[in-house]
C-alpha cells in the first residue's frame, strides 16, 4: 500500500490558485485542497491523508473524511510537521511505502531518516496538473467513443428518423 500524507499549509502556501484563495478565505483554499487530493486519490489509488496546523486554537486534535481524503487539525500546541512525524512512524512497515508532501527542509530529512520517501509541494502540483490532463483525454476518449443513442444507427437511418419526428417526408 502506498499512503501520501500531506502538510495541508505548506501545499496552501505554495500552490498559486491556493494562494489566491487563502488571501481572501482560508476556509475555501482548504476545501479546494482537498478536493484536488480527493481526484489524485481516486485516479491514483493510493490512501491520502492531509494534515493542518491547529497549533495556536485551543482544541483536541480532529479527524474526520471529506471527500475520502482523510483530514487531520493537529491539537493544541502540535505542530503539523510533529504530528506528519508520529504518522509516518505509525504507518511504516514491510507492505507500506509512505510520501510525505511538504516543501520545509528540515521535514523533509525528518522524515526521510524515518524511512519516508518526500515529495515536495511543486512536484506534487506538477503530478495533479499531469493527471488532471489525462483525466480529460481519457473523458474525450469516451465521448468519442460513445454512441449517440442506445442502438447505433447509419447516418441515413437517423435522417429519416428526424424528417419524419420534423413532419417531413
Amino acid at each position: 500500500m502506498i499512503v501520501l500524507v500531506v502538510d495541508g499549509y505548506n501545499m496552501i502556501g505554495d500552490w498559486p490558485e491556493l494562494k489566491r484563495l487563502r488571501d481572501h478565505d482560508l476556509e475555501a483554499a482548504r476545501n479546494r485542497l482537498i478536493e484536488m487530493l480527493a481526484e489524485y486519490q481516486a485516479y491514483i489509488g493510493h490512501r491520502v491523508v492531509v494534515v493542518f496546523d491547529a497549533y495556536t486554537v485551543r482544541d483536541v486534535e480532529r479527524h474526520y473524511d471529506q471527500l475520502q481524503v482523510e483530514v487531520i487539525y493537529t491539537k493544541e500546541k502540535e505542530t503539523a510537521d510533529e504530528k506528519i512525524e508520529k504518522l509516518v512512524k505509525e504507518i511504516m512497515n514491510v507492505k507500506t511505502k509512505v510520501y510525505v508532501a511538504t516543501s520545509d527542509y528540515a521535514e523533509q530529512w525528518t522524515i526521510f531518516s524515518r524511512g519516508a520517501l518526500r515529495k515536495s509541494a511543486r512536484e506534487l502540483l506538477i503530478e495533479i496538473q499531469a493527471i488532471d490532463v489525462d483525466i480529460k483525454k481519457d473523458l474525450e476518449k469516451q465521448a468519442e467513443f460513445q454512441p449517440k443513442a442506445k442502438i447505433p444507427l447509419s447516418e441515413d437511418v437517423l435522417k429519416t428518423f428526424e424528417n419524419w419526428r420534423r413532419g417531413n417526408k
